[in-house]
């Protein structure tokens, strides 16, 4: 890549940090100036953008259940409400194309329906990397996020395979027998261990197995490595697969924002016009809340996924793109829709940030809206007679479940915000429930005085910070520890009000060597007595 687009970039992504915003607004106002000064978009720039956005669907595909999109919620829900706000932006350019006025003078039903069609879709790149700041991918509204986003991309992908005329080579029949060679791809995952084998295979999966293999037979390069993620993701190492591709995923998509700012050239019609747009935006989220609400999801998850949701996507520059080259659109609402995508990230980031804030601050008026009825993984929390309380049963929470009810008895209850693995800490003996611990409703709920110490085992430093926030929000009085990834967050935990942070790491060295001594007490005695 280029220095200056490195540099350019680097600078933006790091004030944009500084100042509590996402990188990747950064880097899209980086596109924007690089636009400016005359520098365009190269071959490599665009490959790095096409690699970033399929090794980012391969990942959601390791973390998909099949099951999330057969929920009406899911597949009526995205449905409906692209249906709707089609019908409402192309009556709005319709209503204003008479004018033939600027940007308005080419317009027809045809190119209205097609603009109102690509602001649509919502953004995979954005919502994905929302959740993953704030560790809520496995969370309800995080898969039916998910969910809504998979149902929009295969209406894209349909869209794309009309549009280009192109009808799949018959050879892509022979894609239905994948699932027959699940064993075999299994078996070489166990065969990869846990060193550079997992991340070259997780590319080798994307982007040949998935991208390259859906190419071939005339099929979307993207819809490949979505479903072979799903293909792999029942396989116990499919997480590991993802994380090892972590870092490969967010550099690549650097060069996607960058694109993005880059696509059009910016005129004062065009940037209000996007603007125009952007303030349809509360339209949208409304929309998402409303329609989740009827389908029985609570406020706070119909409010959450709609803020994620809320947003103009990438899809919606393509679907654009193919609008222009087929004639059938004028050139210059290539930049509005880029524009008005820039802007809804500007909007989207801080809002999603301040998300579970601002569900706090009205979720009286949200509440009001709740169907009377409620979805089973949706019900309220109920921790019984407990007084120790885990949040988050990962490795470090299920160390810490174990050695509790092993000092204090069975007073240990944990929370985990992944359903599926629930079962197998149950068959191993340990009382979880199902629950999102950066719910307020859930905190509102705990009964007061129950519970005397909560254990933050979380993965996320966000995600900590909102459970800290929660509990003195709701009046506990009871003791806080939480566990940290690295070490200056232990003193960002204590100054938001733990009381005691500790270095998981660390600790993890000090367990170990506890144990070691434990057990072979006997022969280091020996060996101290020796050396005496």
């Amino acid at each position: 890549m280029d220095p200056a687009y490195l540099s350019v970039a680097f600078i933006l992504g790091f004030l944009a940090r500084q100042i509590s915003l996402p990188p990747m607004i950064g880097f899209l106002v980086a596109g924007f100036i690089l636009k400016s000064l005359g520098v365009g978009s190269t071959d490599f720039l665009t490959q790095l953008a096409e690699v970033g956005v399929t090794l980012l669907l391969f990942s959601i595909g390791l973390k998909l259940k099949l099951t999330t999109l057969a929920r009406p919620e899911v597949w009526a829900g995205s449905t409906l409400h692209m249906a709707a706000t089609t019908a409402l932006i192309s009556l709005l350019l319709l209503l204003f194309s008479p004018v033939g006025v600027g940007m308005f003078e080419e317009l027809n039903w045809v190119s209205c329906l097609l603009i109102a069609f690509a602001f649509s879709f919502s953004s995979t790149v954005f919502a994905i990397k929302a959740l993953e700041e704030k560790g809520e991918l496995t969370s309800l509204h995080g898969r039916v996020v998910i969910g809504i986003l998979v149902m929009q991309d295969v209406v894209a992908v349909v869209f794309i395979t009309l549009s280009a005329g192109k009808v799949p080579s018959i050879w892509a029949l022979g894609l239905l027998a994948l699932p027959l060679a699940r064993p075999l791809f299994y078996a070489i995952m166990n065969r990869c261990g846990h060193g550079e084998l997992v991340p070259l295979f997780g590319l080798f999966a994307a982007l040949v197995l998935g991208a390259e293999l859906f190419k071939l037979v005339g099929l979307k390069p993207d819809l490949g490595a979505l479903l072979l993620g799903v293909l792999l993701s029942r396989h116990p190492r499919a997480g590991e697969v993802s994380e090892s591709l972590l870092s490969f995923k967010d550099i690549l998509l650097i060069g996607f924002f960058l694109n993005i700012g880059l696509a059009g050239s910016l005129t004062l019609e065009a940037f209000l016009l996007a603007v125009f747009f952007s303030l349809l935006l509360p339209l949208k989220a409304a929309g998402f809340f409303y329609l989740l609400t009827r389908f029985k999801l609570r406020a706070r998850s119909s409010s959450l996924s709609a803020l994620t949701l809320s947003n103009y996507s990438e899809f919606g520059l393509i679907v654009g793109a193919i609008g222009v080259s087929s004639g059938l659109m004028p050139a210059e609402w290539l930049t509005v829709i880029a524009l008005s995508l820039a802007i809804s990230f500007v909007v989207g980031s801080p809002l999603n940030t301040a998300a579970h804030s601002l569900y706090a601050r009205f979720h009286e008026k949200l509440m009001e809206w709740e169907h009377k009825e409620r979805l089973p993984d949706d019900q309220p929390i109920v921790v019984g007679n407990a007084r120790i309380l885990i949040l988050g049963m990962g490795r470090v929470g299920a160390g810490a479940y174990d050695t509790m009810k092993k000092l204090y008895g069975d007073v240990v209850i944990g929370l985990e915000g992944d359903a599926e693995k629930i079962p197998t800490h149950q068959a191993l003996g340990r009382r979880v429930v199902h629950g999102d611990a950066t719910d307020s409703d859930f905190w509102e709920r705990l009964p007061k005085g129950e519970i005397v110490l909560v254990m933050v085992t979380l993965p996320e430093l966000g995600a900590k910070l909102d459970v800290i926030e929660q509990l003195q929000a709701n009046g506990y009085d009871g003791r806080i520890v939480a566990a940290a990834r690295f070490a200056d967050d232990m003193e960002t935990l204590e100054a938001a009000g733990v009381d005691w942070a500790a270095d998981t790491f660390r600790e993890a060295g000090t367990g170990f060597a506890d144990d070691v001594a434990e057990r072979f007490s006997d022969e280091l005695l020996q060996i101290s007595a020796a050396k005496g």
